[in-house]
């Protein structure tokens, strides 16, 4: 059994006009709401064995939050460029390559991807990944690459406005 936690980065600022979308840093509500969701998520008693990022600053720093709140130092993250904006075909592409030592990896990105590749996971639907949810499934596995094709099962949903 595999257990993925699908995360989309806190919200982040719009105060610099002109500011490459990559580069965007957490405003104030991000910075707030990401420790706090992380402390939720450790509170679960859930342990993460991997933590896989986009590489935008927003995202990277999401993460961050979280590796603080579970004790990682922010260098074992795993950043994986191609998750910025990613679809969901890349999003199974990284799963896939997931070493099959890990039994629950965290995942963060962003929207659109983000909310149409946890929509393909289950029967669970959401209109929209609200920042810094967490969507979790488990995946009747042994190997990250069978991932694709597994049966998952929505686990939970957890957001700041819960």
């Amino acid at each position: 059994m595999k257990q993925l936690l699908i995360i989309r980065h806190a919200k982040s600022s719009w105060a610099q006009p002109g500011q490459a979308d990559f580069d965007r840093p957490l405003n104030d509500r991000g910075k707030k709401d990401a420790p706090v969701m992380a402390e939720r998520l450790r509170d679960k008693q859930i342990p993460i064995d991997l933590f896989i990022s986009s590489t935008a600053n927003r995202a990277l720093t999401t993460a961050g939050f979280f590796a603080e709140a579970y004790q990682l130092p922010k260098n074992k993250i795993q950043e994986v460029r191609k998750l910025y904006h990613a679809h969901p075909a890349i999003f199974y592409e990284v799963i896939s390559d997931i070493d099959d030592a890990v039994t629950t990896a965290a995942l963060f990105s962003h929207n659109p991807g983000i909310t149409e590749f946890v929509n393909e996971l289950t029967t669970t639907r959401i209109d929209n990944m609200p920042t810094c949810a967490v969507f979790a499934v488990t995946a009747d596995i042994a190997h990250w690459k069978d991932f694709a094709k597994a049966k998952k099962t929505f686990w939970f949903l957890d957001y700041p406005k819960r």
